[in-house]
């Protein structure tokens, strides 16, 4: 088994940056995939197991801990760690395979869905580790507050309503509101997340103040 405190920051983007979902289904789509795919046993396609009235197992043999996660509309963000040795591999596999079936399929296209292989960084520094699970709820943000970047948001409450509005990471969860609460393992980072009200708090103070805000050179490299 690997070591737990292993952390990975995984991302990947649609080809030519297009958007990997189009609506509400697709992303439904692929919160679901972050569930059914984190298994080391074959999963069936979603339309085989409505058929034959089949359902996902109870008792699943985990190959991630997904801690966090954000879809955006032509990306996506995970930090996980391995359970299973190999196991970042063969669950990245059968995640973009699977989902890039789907999409495919769904909207009549061929060819491939992703821009290469998925990014993966080793989670090394201290600064990177503290850090990212705020860089990947705040992606969101990007939509109408890209100076968060920066650390010049003006209107905090205004931030924190437009994550609270966006379902689609495990923001809410970490909020205590239940969600995707099945996807995550959430007991690592909420020691350092710590109570709502604190969480809250850390993230006004990095989308407001520039000699806080996160780098883009220390969550990328």
């Amino acid at each position: 088994m690997s070591n737990f405190m292993e952390l990975y920051h995984l991302l990947n983007r649609g080809v030519d940056k297009r958007d990997i979902v189009l609506d509400d289904s697709d992303r439904a789509r692929f919160i679901h995939d972050l569930f059914a795919f984190n298994d080391a046993d074959i999963v069936l396609h979603i339309s085989q197991a409505a058929r034959r009235k089949e359902i996902l197992k109870p008792h699943r043999k985990l190959l991630v801990y997904i801690h966090a996660f954000s879809l955006m509309n032509n990306h996506y963000h995970l930090l996980v760690s391995e359970v299973l040795d190999g196991g970042i591999s063969l669950f990245m596999q059968k995640m973009n395979m699977g989902y890039a079936k789907y999409f495919n399929e769904r909207y009549e296209r061929t060819g491939t869905l992703w821009q290469g292989k998925y990014k993966k960084v080793l989670i090394e520094r201290d600064a990177h580790f503290m850090y990212i699970p705020y860089y990947v709820h705040l992606n969101p943000l990007d939509f109408t507050m890209p100076e968060w970047r920066d650390g010049k948001v003006k209107d905090p409450r205004e931030a924190l309503r437009q994550l609270r509005d966006y379902r689609w990471s495990s923001h809410l969860d970490y909020l205590g509101v239940r969600n995707f609460q099945s996807i995550t393992h959430r007991a690592l980072l909420t020691e350092i997340l710590g109570t709502p009200q604190h969480y809250e708090a850390e993230i006004v103070s990095l989308i407001t103040d520039p000699k806080v805000a996160i780098k883009s050179s220390v969550i990328e490299n």
